[in-house]
């Protein structure tokens, strides 16, 4: 059931579900893109994350049982059609290991792997972007397999490259900048996550699917230059 709770005097929670999944966070991203198409006069932001939205408004225009109304005609709106996620794929480019993925043997000794097998496996899946946070552009991506799962550092290092990628836990992501980190950093892709001179400006948005494939140090250095893959 879903629950809409105060977020201090401006805000409002829609909390879908407390769990972190694929269909919980589609129930996310399809409530994020109603409500946005809606252009509700007083919503001033609308914050996605794994399963809940929050939404930020203006309490001199728009009064909290009047929006908590209008929430629950949208979300009735879109029950009645499918829920779905974006269908755009994104391909990410890394080069794993050496002193682009410092904790690459640290994954592979942990989970009984080669390095080679790590790779394989990251390199394998088809991932989510479940939402952006901690930095902007960082993406937490959903839909890694179990069997490279690996906790954070005990002592987060103090910079972390950007477009470093990492595991913490049983998530996947990519620092967008230069930025303090705890995760097991196994490689590093040359795309540009987060560009303030571009528009928009963060490569990677919530709902869309990413999948990484795995280049030497030739083809980094052709990327970063701004070149295409061989």
């Amino acid at each position: 059931m879903i629950k809409f709770i105060p977020y201090g005097d401006k805000a409002v929670l829609v909390n879908f579900k407390d769990k972190i999944d694929l269909k919980t966070n589609a129930l996310v991203h399809n409530f994020e893109d109603a409500l946005l198409k809606e252009k509700m006069e007083g919503v001033i932001e609308v914050i996605p994350a794994y399963s809940s939205v929050t939404v930020i408004y203006d309490p001199e225009i728009l009064n909290f049982n009047v929006l908590i109304k209008k929430l629950k005609i949208i979300r009735k709106k879109k029950k009645r059609s499918k829920e779905i996620l974006p269908n755009t794929l994104i391909e990410v480019p890394v080069i794993y290991g050496g002193s682009y993925g410092p904790d690459l043997e640290f994954v592979a000794k942990y989970n009984g792997l080669s390095t080679k097998e790590v790779v394989k496996i990251h390199a394998s899946c088809k991932y989510v972007v479940y939402m952006i946070g901690f930095t902007p552009g960082f993406a937490y991506l959903g839909g890694m397999s179990s069997k490279i799962f690996t906790p954070r550092l005990a002592n987060p290092r103090k910079t972390v490259s950007r477009g470093s990628v990492g595991i913490g836990g049983n998530q996947t992501g990519i620092y967008s900048i230069e930025s303090p980190g705890g995760w097991r950093i196994i490689g590093r892709t040359p795309l540009k996550l987060f560009d303030i001179n571009k528009e928009p400006p963060i490569l990677l948005k919530p709902g869309v699917k990413v999948k990484f494939t795995s280049i030497d140090e030739v083809e980094y250095k052709r990327v970063k230059k701004g070149l295409s893959l061989k």
